[in-house]
């Protein structure tokens, strides 16, 4: 079991699932509606919890009814909250997705809480006694949150502590070229397909590969969906095919659940193919629920699945 921390939103997903897109000024009805705890750092951290490490998560709810929503499956799941900040003046972060029949989902953000998380209460050993920092980029963005996340980096490159780091699109769109920078010296960078060529200004995933190791970024992960996922080092670039998922009915957090996977593979002392596979394992199973939360992972499942799977690398 590692020592980890999380940086990043604990929200509220609001979920319309749609026939189609209503055209501007037009209304739709929804088939159905839920409620969801969500956001990549109640996501990430909830999926590392229940994959059996020591994990604390930091971030910012407002006082609110959604706060206890929000923090749901990360406190059912045993994550620590010392390091969790209640706002009182702004509403807890929420998310309004609505889903259409092909599973894609266009998204709504309300930023709330998350973006005013203090750095005053972050101290060196607070990052400095783990094994690894997780934290999701959005975190890097804007407010009292990017100088928490920032700070949190630099402590854990002082302190040797291994670090993932994972994109968010709209991370990528509000930072664009800002965010390299921040990225050099990060153990592994995770993104997807949309994101690396945001983030780059390529048209192919080779350009775009090349592009980022010049800027120093060495370890990368580029999720291509269905196809699976790419690992990149400065030995080999590499596709780790998907696992095939016949029902797939909601695809919120299973980006997420593949970077909880995959860091639980890299601290388990596995190759980044090996880990690779993991996460694809995990991004798969967490499409078959409604909900970025919803599906139960611990590492029984997850490992027999993996081993299931017939496109498992060696």
């Amino acid at each position: 079991m590692a020592k980890l921390m999380v940086v990043g939103d604990a929200t509220v997903d609001q979920m319309f699932f749609v026939d189609a897109l209503p055209e501007p000024g037009g209304e739709v009805t929804a088939l159905r509606s839920v409620l969801e705890p969500g956001g990549a750092g109640g996501t990430l951290a909830t999926a590392l919890a229940r994959l059996g490490h020591d994990v604390t998560i930091a971030t910012r709810v407002g006082t609110g009814p959604f706060s206890a929503l929000a923090l749901r499956h990360v406190q059912a799941s045993g994550v620590d909250l010392r390091l969790l900040q209640r706002d009182q003046r702004h509403e807890t972060s929420s998310v309004t997705i609505l889903v259409t029949p092909d599973t894609q989902r266009t998204m709504i953000s309300a930023l709330g809480a998350s973006r005013y998380l203090d750095s005053a209460a972050l101290e060196p050993q607070h990052v400095q006694s783990l094994d690894a920092l997780v934290m999701s980029a959005y975190s890097l963005v804007a407010g009292p949150q990017r100088e928490y996340a920032v700070q949190a980096l630099a402590y854990a490159t002082e302190g040797g502590v291994t670090t993932f780091v994972d994109m968010g699109s709209g991370a990528v769109n509000a930072l664009q070229a800002r965010l390299l920078p921040l990225l050099r010296g990060v153990d592994y960078v995770l993104m997807n397909e949309r994101e690396l060529f945001a983030l780059t200004g390529e048209s192919t995933i080779s350009e775009a590969v090349t592009g980022l190791r010049a800027q120093g970024l060495q370890y990368l992960v580029v999720k291509v969906g269905e196809m699976g996922s790419i690992v990149v080092t400065p030995e080999l670039t590499e596709l780790v095919e998907a696992m095939e998922i016949d029902d797939v009915v909601d695809t919120t957090g299973a980006g997420d659940y593949y970077t909880a996977a995959f860091a639980h593979g890299i601290l388990a002392g596995l190759d980044q193919l090996q880990a690779a596979w993991l996460g694809n394992v995990a991004g798969g199973l967490n499409t078959t629920r409604v909900g970025a939360q919803s599906y139960e992972l611990d590492i029984a499942t997850l490992e027999r699945h993996a081993a299931l799977a017939t496109t498992r690398p060696a």
